[in-house]
This record gives structure tokens, C-alpha cells and sequence, in this order.
């Protein structure tokens, strides 16, 4: 019975909100020359200097995304993540070139089918199935998926000798021949 006067809690929060916008405006009109003309004269010049920033300034736009973005056209080929590396690299941006020369690494062996392709899948997953196939350079593989998580997730800043390590890395990738029988004596297991 007496939970019948009794509003619910967003009609309480509302209340309670809406008299302290007012105790708010009685507290600005006291303070302000003029009380309520003033404070009236007050919004009417925000509004027209936003308006005339707006005008002056024109709407605002979104910036495009760099011309080098990864998801520009499709999915770009271990050819144009080679090229995307090596332009960080010769412009001192390191952190960029090992996040390109870790990717080259992954769309090579995924264009070698040593990897299905796979949208999604973190540096850590794919150096570990790359890693089954191509044994002799699995250390290598989570040495660079380490380096691409530092730097992308980490906070952390590359250099040239941690692209280097990731190029030298594509180059032994693009050569090592997959030992296929580690691969299916160890899904059979």
C-alpha cells in the first residue's frame, strides 16, 4: 500500500536531477547582472559564437585513413607488406615496419599454403601453426610474433635491429622447405 505513491528509481534520478539543474540556474541568475535576462544574454552568446566557429570553420570532416592503410583494397600480398616495411623501415619508423614485415611473414605462408588464411588470427596463432610446419624456425616465428605484439599492443618501441631480425625471419620462411611429417604424426596424436 504505500509502495503505490512510491516512484520508481529513473523517476527519482529524473527529479533529482531536475532540481539541480534548477537550484543551478537560481544560483547563476543571482550571480549573473540582470538575473534571468542575463543568464538569458549569456546563452544567446555561446550559441552564436559556436555558431559563427561553425560557419568560419565549416562542419567537421573525419580524416581518411593513411594512404598505406592495412585494409585499403582486400587484403594486400606479402609483396605489398615487404614494400610497406621497407618504407617504415628507410622513413625510421620501426614500430610500423615490424607490424608490415611480421604480416609479410604470415600472408607468404598463407600464399604457400603453409597457412589457411584466416582473418583474425593473432601473430601468437600463427607463428604457432607455422611453427609445425617450418620446426626449424619456430623459435624465430614467436621471437617476431612477440616483437609484432610489443610494439602493437605493448606500448613497446621497435628498432632497426628488431625489423631486421623480422625481415631476415621472411627471407628464411621464403626458402624453408615444410617438413609435413611433424605436421601429422603430432595431429594424430
Amino acid at each position: 500500500m504505500y509502495e503505490e505513491d512510491e516512484q520508481n528509481i529513473a523517476l527519482r534520478a529524473l527529479d533529482a536531477f531536475l532540481d539541480w539543474l534548477d537550484d543551478l540556474f537560481d544560483a547563476a541568475s543571482g550571480a549573473s547582472p540582470g538575473g534571468w535576462l542575463g543568464i538569458a544574454v549569456i546563452v544567446v552568446i555561446v550559441v552564436g559564437l559556436f555558431a559563427a566557429l561553425w560557419w568560419r570553420l565549416g562542419t567537421p570532416h573525419r580524416v581518411p585513413a593513411p594512404a598505406d592503410s592495412l585494409f585499403d583494397e582486400g587484403p594486400r600480398t606479402a609483396a605489398d607488406h615487404r614494400a610497406a616495411a621497407d618504407r617504415h623501415a628507410a622513413a625510421g619508423r620501426w614500430n610500423q615496419a615490424v607490424q608490415d614485415g611480421m604480416r609479410a611473414v604470415v600472408r607468404s605462408l598463407e600464399e604457400r599454403t603453409l597457412l589457411d588464411p584466416r582473418p583474425g588470427r593473432t601473430a601468437d596463432e600463427a607463428a604457432s601453426e607455422a611453427g609445425r610446419a617450418l620446426p626449424a624456425h619456430a623459435d624465430e616465428l614467436r621471437a617476431a610474433a612477440r616483437a609484432f605484439d610489443d610494439v602493437t599492443y605493448g606500448g613497446r618501441t621497435a628498432d632497426g635491429r628488431a625489423y631486421q631480425r623480422v625481415k631476415d625471419l621472411d627471407a628464411a620462411v621464403q626458402r624453408a622447405k615444410p617438413q609435413w611429417s611433424h605436421t601429422v604424426e603430432g595431429a594424430a596424436q
